[in-house]
């Protein structure tokens, strides 16, 4: 099964393990002690939980009534480990905000290893906040309790909308003080994942000139995450075309929900092409498309209708850093790849939400004009709002059935009706209006999908 399928589809009769029946199986552990440093995390003082999530523990086989535990949020804020762990921080670099730092490395996080599922599946178990390792620098290694829910509460909100995420288990809390912009309480997030390796591991050893270093990780990564191209001749290329598309993928999603990544560093992105790291972040509510959620972005570099070409941006390093395996023909060739599959996908995901059942390049005009729209805003000022579809599509009822307009639906419908005037006809929501998609509304048809997927 894909590690990021429902896990309501595992076998439930399956009965699950125990704290110390978790099935380590530490892979990135076994590489040359290049990549990463040996690092014990630093006990919190008096750790208790502070919230669990038994779905991310089906990922692991773990048992949740184990979070019952006296010494549950002993072993998960650090200190104690679980049996077979073997605890790391992982060395990598990073372009932070397009300047490239040497070594960063994971200043606060300790990788307790990989755990091996029954269905064999690998999730790493990383704990947020659990202490100073080598490549701290100037940090003090902790997490806050803030920062920590932030980034739980967003993890599995990614999930719940259908988008590759890391994941988070559980997060232990202590009274131990934290300094930040004010004195704050600490506190530990583990945090599952696939992979941590990021496209920043790459870059580490190429501007080192460590270029064997560079082979035998993307040797890892292939043998780890891409079995099937362990032979191919020109399986650098493709593992870069791979990270591509993902790459491509996330960012359309991450478009279509009005989500911006406050920190799109080569250092957060991960070659699975999934959000290692949620730190500064924000959903849209009124649709903005220079909306930053980083409060000291002072120039927008990472402004909502930045990401994509970001990323494009952190590809394009990657690729320098395969270079030694990848020629550069091969991969502008890959790279080349990138905008045609954002749109593809992208668009995609507009007409559903505009319950277009095919869009294609015809629809291109309108859905990039649609959230932007004068005469949209002209008669609604409610259509400024990014999520309001998605809203619609939580709350909306089984096809098949008869019921209703939904009331956002209908208060929508009827204030454009009510207020469109001479404008509207020639604007995004004019054609919108003639393409059907409120006339089926307001039939209320039995089985009409309102919200539109």
């Amino acid at each position: 099964m894909h590690p990021f399928a429902d896990s309501s589809a595992r076998d439930s009769e399956t009965a699950a393990n125990s704290l110390h029946q978790l099935n380590f199986d530490n892979t990135f552990a076994r590489l040359p002690r290049t990549f990463y440093s040996p690092q014990p995390p630093t006990p919190l003082f008096y750790p208790y939980l502070v919230s669990f999530n038994p779905a991310a523990a089906e990922l692991i086989d773990l048992d949740r009534a184990e979070a019952a535990r006296p010494d549950f949020a002993v072993h998960f804020s650090g200190n104690r480990l679980p049996q077979g762990a073997e605890p790391i921080s992982m060395l990598y670099s990073g372009h932070q905000f397009g300047h490239y730092v040497p070594q960063l490395g994971d200043g606060r996080a300790i990788l307790l290893g990989e755990v091996r599922n029954r269905a064999g599946e690998l999730w790493d178990v990383q704990l947020k906040g659990a202490g100073l390792t080598p490549y701290s620098r100037q940090g003090d290694g902790r997490a806050v309790l803030r920062s920590t829910i932030r980034e739980y509460l967003c993890s599995e909100a990614m999930h719940g909308l259908g988008i590759p995420t890391s994941r988070a288990l559980c997060i232990t809390g202590s009274d131990e003080e934290v300094y930040r912009e004010q004195i704050e309480t600490a506190a530990v997030l583990t945090r599952l994942a696939p992979s941590h390796v990021r496209f920043g591991s790459f870059e580490v050893f190429f501007h080192r000139g460590q270029h064997e270093e560079i082979t035998k990780l993307a040797d890892y990564v292939i043998a780890r995450h891409f079995p099937s191209l362990a032979h191919a001749p020109d399986k650098y290329a493709v593992l870069l075309d791979e990270v591509t598309h993902r790459t491509a993928r996330l960012m359309a999603q991450w478009k279509a929900v009005g989500f911006a990544h406050g920190v799109m560093n080569t250092d957060n992105m991960s070659i699975l092409g999934i959000p290692l790291d949620y730190g500064p972040f924000g959903f849209m509510e009124a649709y903005d498309p220079v909306f930053v959620c980083n409060h000291s972005d002072h120039y927008g570099r990472s402004a909502f209708d930045q990401q994509p070409n970001i990323a494009l941006g952190n590809l394009t390093r990657l690729a320098h850093a395969l270079s030694p395996l990848v020629p550069e023909w091969e991969a502008r060739a890959v790279l080349d790849g990138y905008a045609p599959a954002f749109y593809e996908h992208y668009i995609r995901l507009m007409g559903e939400k505009l319950g277009l059942r095919e869009a294609g390049e015809a629809e291109v005009p309108l859905i990039a004009s649609l959230l932007e729209d004068p005469g949209a805003r002209m008669v609604a000022p409610a259509l400024a709002d990014a999520g309001l579809l998605h809203r619609v599509r939580s709350n909306g009822l089984p096809a098949g059935t008869s019921y209703r307009m939904h009331p956002l639906v209908r208060a929508y419908a009827t204030e454009l009706l009510a207020d469109a005037g001479p404008g509207l006809a020639g604007s995004a929501t004019g054609r919108l209006l003639a393409s059907g998609w409120l006339e089926l509304a307001n039939r209320g048809e039995p089985g009409a999908r309102l919200s539109v997927r």
